[in-house]
Order: structure tokens, then C-alpha cells, then sequence
């Protein structure tokens, strides 16, 4: 439950940090002063440039911040055959998904995982853990790496942050109009915005921002089936089962998880138990992923 706390706590506090902009800025006393109903549109479109300058400003230093947060080693030259064969694998594996060459790198965790971010499909990053290379096989960690270029080719680190950004401009936009009836209503305030209706704005974020995270958990959860397939495409189906199945023996003897939680819903397992809330995983359960790769999904 930790991790969902956080990754609901990080979007909510953005929405609040935003408010607090129109606040300073007078955005709301404009807005009031011209007359919800009748501008509607200005509102939408305030609401549009806050709700989407967040979540493409974290697409855009997603690559920088990964590194800083994970301690990744980038493989420029590489120094040991294993760092060669992991960099000639990725190589070949963009080129197979029509894909510019990613950066590659290995950051210092124990637990098996691996993620890819960037802000687009020919600027990307792919990163695994030393503990992944350390007990999986090659055919195992070829598959991971399929799983994350797919990610990369599919483009779901874009499109993850243009629904965040539309959810984003609909909690702001519906929490203000909300807020200004309510504080119409209930106390009667008339002449403006005041502090009622701020708290009132703060309180509908909060719970209308619960309601946008489960929309983004649903679709990180499809994306991670889109990625199983493309690993499967790219590697082998059977060495894409093999590694589900390696990181759910993990899963289950409760490795613990040391990949940053803004990283978590980028990596090729979330490290959370089977049993926690699905309207807030950020990946299917291992187990229905191997079987929907069974199945030949």
C-alpha cells in the first residue's frame, strides 16, 4: 500500500501545486470575475496548459531523472563481454522493432528488473539491474529486453503522459466548476472565490484524482500485455514465459523491490504481492501474464 500512497500522493500534489498557481497568479479571482458558466472555455483551455505542462515536462526529463534516481551505469564502451553481448542484443532488438538504438545501462539493484523511458521512440533509455544479469539467462534477458523495447516501439511513455495530462485537465476543470456551485450554494458566496471555495477545489482533487489514478493504473496494466507480446514476437514466447516465471519465484520469496517508485510502472515487474488492490497495480499479476502468453496473447 506504500507504493500506492506515493504514486497517488506525487499526482495529487501536483494538482494542489497547480491550484496554488492560479491562486497566486489570480487566475481563479479572473475566472470568477468573468463568470464560470460564461467561460467555460477559458477554463478548459487554463486548465489544458497546467494539466499537461506536468506530465510533459516529466516525459521530457524522464530519461535524466532515471539515471539520478537508479544510478545507472551507461555502457558507452563496453569494458567486459558481458556488457558487450547486453549492448549487441539491445542494438539488435531496436533494429528488429524499427526503433533507433537506445541508450543501455545496468543499475546497482539486487532485486530482477528492468525498465526503458525517454521521451521518444528513437531517444530512449534501457536499463536492467545487476541482479537480473546476475541470475538469469542470456535467452531470459534477451526476452526482458524485448519486453522493454516493445514498451519503446509501442510508444508508452508518450502515451501515458498524454492521459495523464487529459485526466489532469478534467480533475482540475471539474473540481472548479464543482467548487464554484458548491460555494455558491452552500455559503452563499456571490461576489468571488473565496476561501470556501479554494478548500472546496482542494478536497475534489484529492478525490477526483483517486478516481483519474485508477484510469492510468487500468492503462499501465493493458500496456504490460502489449509488452509481453512484443517480447514474445521479439525474443521467444518460451523465454518470455521463462522470465515471468523467474520474477514471480522472486515475487514470491519476497524480494524486496529497489527501484524507485517513479520507476515502478516502467519496470518489467512492479515487485508488489498478488493480492494488492488491482484498481491500483501497475501491472497484472505475474501469473495472468504467463497465461495470456499460453494462450498466445
Amino acid at each position: 500500500m506504500l507504493r500506492i500512497g506515493l504514486f497517488l500522493g506525487t499526482n495529487i500534489a501536483i494538482l494542489v501545486l497547480f491550484s496554488i498557481i492560479f491562486k497566486v497568479l489570480g487566475l481563479e479571482q479572473y475566472l470568477a470575475a468573468q463568470g464560470v458558466q460564461g467561460n467555460l472555455t477559458g477554463l478548459l483551455i487554463m486548465c489544458g496548459i497546467f494539466g499537461f505542462a506536468g506530465s510533459f515536462i516529466s516525459l521530457l526529463i524522464s530519461k535524466w531523472m532515471a539515471k539520478r534516481s537508479t544510478g545507472v551505469q551507461l555502457i558507452d564502451q563496453p569494458r567486459t563481454p558481458e556488457e558487450r553481448w547486453l549492448k549487441e542484443t539491445v542494438a539488435d532488438l531496436a533494429k528488429k522493432a524499427g526503433i533507433g538504438m537506445p541508450e543501455v545501462g545496468i543499475f546497482p539493484a539486487q532485486q530482477s528488473n528492468a525498465f526503458a523511458t525517454g521521451w521518444n521512440r528513437n531517444d530512449a533509455l534501457v536499463a536492467v539491474s545487476a541482479g537480473l544479469m546476475q541470475r538469469f539467462d542470456r535467452e531470459e534477458v534477451r526476452a526482458v529486453l524485448a519486453h522493454e523495447i516493445g514498451h519503446v516501439a509501442n510508444g508508452d511513455m508518450v502515451t501515458l503522459s498524454l492521459i495523464q495530462g487529459v485526466l489532469n485537465t478534467f480533475v482540475m476543470f471539474f473540481a472548479r466548476i464543482l467548487g464554484s456551485i458548491i460555494d455558491r450554494a452552500v455559503f452563499k458566496n456571490n461576489s468571488g472565490h473565496g476561501i470556501g471555495y479554494f478548500m472546496i477545489v482542494m478536497v475534489l482533487q484529492v478525490v477526483l484524482g483517486i478516481f483519474a489514478s485508477m484510469i492510468v493504473m487500468w492503462f499501465s496494466r493493458w500496456r504490460e500485455f502489449r509488452a509481453d507480446a512484443s517480447g514474445a514476437h521479439l525474443a521467444s514466447r518460451g523465454a518470455m514465459i521463462s522470465a515471468l516465471q523467474r520474477l514471480q519465484e522472486e515475487t514470491q520469496a519476497h524480494v524486496p523491490n529497489q527501484m524507485p517508485d517513479t520507476l515502478t510502472a516502467f519496470g518489467i515487474s512492479s515487485g508488489w504481492k498478488e493480492h494488492a488492490s488491482r484498481l491500483f497495480m501497475t501491472h497484472p499479476p505475474l501469473s495472468e501474464r504467463i497465461e495470456t502468453l499460453r494462450r498466445g496473447g
